[in-house]
């Protein structure tokens, strides 16, 4: 696939990158640094093992266990199939995550448009110091992964402090319910960051995971995803549960919690980028709509853009 020519930023975004935003706070953000340029050493995602260590083994040998796709172990951690690697991440989570009041954390099930609202957010967050049409912008040199920390290979690797190394505001993203997570939406409603949960249409969800997964589990087949997920024990799930406590916050909780379709983001990917915007307090400004930062990110942050870009390919 060809990648197409990026456009130099032009005068009034580069006016824009450095103008005040329209906000109520008495100053604006800068926006997040890449999660790679301050931790290079590895990579908090394919690092997970697919099994804990021996020294965390007295954490997870009690609880439940199956085996998925002949390969992957999972274990019932308060009422949800976490890989076993990820339980004593869960555990630290917990007990120690301590959010931001401006955190933003991206939430989700496996293959319900982690990467896309990863990119999307980093690029709305990040406008300021990179506006979407720079040539330098950090999503043409590393992926959405590298941009924002995963918080399970955070906190399974304890890395917690690269991750208080990071200036605020700070993004990341989780595949763990809410209920790993509690201090990002307390349930007394006091404190807590801000959440964008994404779900998607399950059966698209399901055929995704074969999609993505097929050539490392060479045992897994549709119909066996389809049974994980129809009986609960997919990675994360119950997915009905996982998606049900994040919806049920943003009900409660609409000032911590915003809760999106993977669906309505491919209807209207520019309306979703305006909706996350006002939810993390950082909403485009008139002049911003009249040059076109809206549609620059959209463009950035394409499926067909991200595709192309070497990060993507070899990332």
């Amino acid at each position: 696939m060809c990648r197409l020519k990026q456009p130099a930023p032009s005068s009034s975004q580069l006016q824009l990158a450095n103008a005040p935003m329209a906000t109520n706070e008495p100053s604006a953000p800068v926006g997040p640094v890449p999660f790679k340029d301050v931790d290079d050493e590895t990579d908090v995602v394919t690092v997970l093992p697919l099994r804990a260590s021996e020294d965390q083994a007295h954490l997870v040998s009690p609880l439940p266990r199956k085996t998925l796709y002949g390969a992957l172990e999972l274990r019932c951690y308060q009422g949800f199939w976490l890989p076993e690697s990820w339980v004593p991440a869960a555990m630290a989570l917990q007990r120690r995550f301590e959010p931001r009041p401006d955190d933003v954390i991206v939430a989700s099930l496996p293959k319900c448009g982690t990467t896309w609202l990863v990119s999307l957010l980093f690029a709305t967050m990040a406008r300021r110091a990179h506006p979407p049409g720079a040539a330098n912008h950090p999503l043409r040199r590393l992926n959405a992964h590298q941009c924002a920390p995963m918080l399970e290979g955070v906190f399974s690797g304890g890395r917690e402090r690269k991750l208080d190394e990071l200036p605020s505001p700070r993004l990341m993203y989780t595949h763990m319910p809410l209920a790993m997570i509690p201090w990002a939406a307390p349930a007394d409603g006091a404190g807590g960051c801000r959440v964008v949960y994404i779900c998607r249409e399950p059966k698209d969800m399901v055929v995704s995971l074969l999609h993505f997964f097929g050539h490392v589990f060479p045992g897994m087949t549709l119909h066996g995803v389809f049974e994980s997920a129809c009986d609960g024990g997919m990675i994360c799930g119950p997915f009905w549960d996982h998606i049900a406590g994040y919806r049920r916050a943003s009900e409660s909780r609409p000032g911590n919690v915003l809760f999106l379709r993977y669906e309505e983001l491919l209807r209207d990917p520019a309306e979703i980028v305006r909706r996350v915007a006002r939810f993390v307090r950082m909403p485009f400004s008139p002049a911003e709509e009249e040059d076109g930062i809206v549609r620059g990110i959209v463009e950035l942050c394409s499926l067909n853009s991200l595709k192309g870009m070497e990060a993507n390919k070899t990332g």
